[in-house]
């Protein structure tokens, strides 16, 4: 019975849910979404539309107390909700098992596709399985960390670069019939964070293992350790052969400001070129002395430790962070300084082209001159920008809100939509 199921949901946390169009990543306003518990998807508890800038109000639902996330247990550490997503001219949706933890703030993302483009005429739902810490999943196999790599140009990449998308097959190496999802990277590391570790979780502890899912990644990447033996994705969504990824997954502030903020960053050793494959593993139901334990992370973070000292608690001393120098699918590269008011020139200009562009499309954000001057109307004009797409409000262009004005600006103008 659903009274039984939430009884111990005496905290609270936070969902937003952000809809857009699978065309364009435009937003849908007035969307109604409709949140039950998972347990009894029939009892709406709310009811909630999309403003113009298709996100909703922030919603307070219970959770489990936060000490449920805090060390292994018993219990559940977060609750479950289904949510129903409906918008004229557009397919409905439905998300089945919404995670929300106590004290943190979810954002879920939804794109609809348009009726006049759809092919199915059923609706699928969209299930988010058990976190990694909670459900039963597939240990890793064990590789080395450090790949053999044939050095003639043709396969592996001269340099580290920050892909613009992965492609993550859902499912094992083998199985023919799992769907590829093309994914772009930093969403991808923030689904598979959000998949593998807990949001309440301290900052340092966070910011480590999402070093460590970084470094792994990018090793499939510049070794292109699939497409060597013949296949067409990147990554999979295997736990025995790499990380979880779950389509449509719950992510959470916490998380997605570190993504936001480190995403060029890897871990590297001295004298080896490629990223290093930084494997894990929970360190409760399965042990690996020789890597790092998210458990063990997280006490680690508890008592003070920084992230490069938990790092090299489990990997060694010679472990030390890089950052890749080139970023794919991106107008122009981050400036190096910080943007604010005084700052002018071609940066200051381009950056003030690409907030007008998505104005076209975010109508709460003002138009401004794009006369390379950064001025008041500016500042207000990235503020505006900040409040919507989630960052911390300064009016400045520091390296987190280039990149999302970058990132919001290659969606909405479609430099960057793919050609299958």
């Amino acid at each position: 019975m659903p009274e039984i199921q939430n009884k111990n949901l005496v905290d609270q946390g936070r969902l937003k849910i952000q809809v857009t169009s699978s065309i364009g990543s435009v937003p849908i306003p007035d969307s109604s979404i409709e949140i039950s518990y998972t347990g009894d998807p029939d009892s709406v508890l709310e009811t909630v539309n999309t403003d113009e800038n298709g996100q909703t109000p922030v919603i307070d639902l219970p959770a489990p107390p936060v000490e449920y996330s805090m060390s292994p247990g018993e219990n559940q550490p977060y609750s479950e909700y289904n949510l129903r997503i409906r918008s004229k001219d557009y397919e409905s949706v439905t998300i089945s098992g919404a995670q929300i933890l106590s004290g943190v703030q979810g954002l879920q993302s939804v794109s609809l596709i348009p009726e006049e483009t759809s092919i199915s005429t059923e609706e699928n739902p969209i299930v988010i399985g058990p976190h990694t810490l909670w459900g039963n999943y597939p240990p890793k196999i064990a590789e080395s960390e450090i790949k053999p790599v044939n050095e003639t140009g043709e396969i592996v990449l001269s340099r580290v670069v920050i892909p613009e998308y992965i492609i993550v097959h859902d499912g094992s190496v083998g199985d023919k019939t799992a769907q590829n999802y093309y994914v772009r990277y930093k969403d991808y590391i923030k689904n598979v964070a959000a998949c593998e570790i807990y949001s309440t979780w301290p900052r340092a502890t966070l910011e480590a293992n999402i070093l460590a899912i970084m470094s792994f990644t990018l090793n499939r990447v510049y070794t292109e350790w699939y497409r060597n033996k013949g296949h067409d994705f990147t990554i999979t969504s295997s736990t025995a052969y790499d990380h979880k990824f779950i389509p449509g997954k719950t992510t959470y502030d916490s998380i997605n400001t570190i993504v936001d903020e480190i995403f060029a960053d890897y871990l590297s050793r001295p004298n080896v070129r490629q990223p290093i494959l930084t494997q894990y593993c929970d360190g409760k139901k399965v042990s690996c002395p020789e890597w790092m334990t998210q458990w063990g992370s997280k006490y680690l973070g508890d008592q003070g430790y920084a992230p490069i000292e938990i790092l090299r608690y489990y990997y060694g001393e010679s472990m030390y962070i890089n950052t890749a120098e080139q970023i794919s699918g991106i107008p122009s590269s981050w400036p190096g300084y910080d943007l604010t008011i005084g700052s002018s020139g071609d940066k200051v200009r381009q950056m003030q082209q690409q907030l007008n562009r998505i104005a076209r499309d975010y109508p709460s954000l003002p138009t401004i001159a794009a006369d390379g001057v950064f001025g008041e109307s500016t500042a207000n004009a990235v503020r505006k920008f900040q409040n919507v797409f989630g960052l911390p409000q300064t009016g400045i262009v520091d390296y987190p809100t280039w990149y999302k004005i970058s990132e919001i600006y290659v969606g909405v103008s479609r430099i960057a939509e793919l050609n299958s």
